[in-house]
């Protein structure tokens, strides 16, 4: 969904989330390269990120675009809510579904911020790109544009972006039951370690 917040808000929430200069960076060869912005760090740096993740008019609206009603998931969960940013030659990430750590259905959320560069339109050629079948769709991400997909189930990939581009995510997750067995929460720590480093084992 394009021009998904009206204009004002969404340009007060882009100059928030631009301003996070301080991104820790991750790489695992072969599959992913690209910053990110944790959760803990969007509490105190970003409120105006956290006010959008936890209202009531983008959870119901969520809830009736997957046809069940759903939630944001808990704190402790570093990639409930995070910023992705592909701002260095290269940064990707490969074909991969997302785990769910949770009791219900899983759904990702992800809201452009930036997306400029020198592809069609002034985009970066870091593109999203989703498996349907045997097809590949394209997912074309400009500033402002809504994504909702569940990603335990459509696998996905970002093509990398080129010297000079810069590409800047919000991603969200919501869950239909966002209670978690004790093994599930053991295996959301190890991931988050990918991420966020050795304080997620204590999350």
């Amino acid at each position: 969904m394009s021009d998904f917040l009206p204009r004002h808000e969404f340009a007060v929430l882009r100059t928030t989330v631009t301003r996070l200069l301080t991104h820790e960076r991750s790489f695992v060869p072969t599959h992913k390269k690209g910053g990110t912005v944790a959760y803990e760090t969007l509490i105190t740096a970003a409120p105006a990120v956290i006010a959008l993740y936890h209202s009531a008019s983008l959870t119901e609206f969520v809830s009736r675009v997957v046809g069940a009603r759903v939630h944001p998931t808990p704190l402790r969960d570093q990639s409930s809510l995070s910023v992705l940013f592909y701002d260095r030659p290269g940064d990707h990430i490969g074909w991969h579904f997302d785990h769910n750590f949770y009791r219900g259905r899983h759904f990702t959320v992800l809201l452009a911020m930036l997306n400029e560069g020198h592809s069609e339109g002034g985009l970066s050629h870091a593109v999203l790109k989703a498996r349907a079948g045997p097809r590949e769709i394209d997912v074309r991400t400009s500033a402002n544009t809504l994504v909702v997909f569940e990603g335990g189930r459509v696998c996905h990939k970002v093509t990398p972006i080129l010297d000079g581009e810069r590409r800047i995510m919000l991603s969200m997750t919501y869950c239909t039951d966002p209670r978690a067995h004790w093994w599930q929460g053991a295996s959301r720590r190890v991931k988050d370690m990918a991420f966020f480093g050795l304080r997620a084992l204590w999350t």
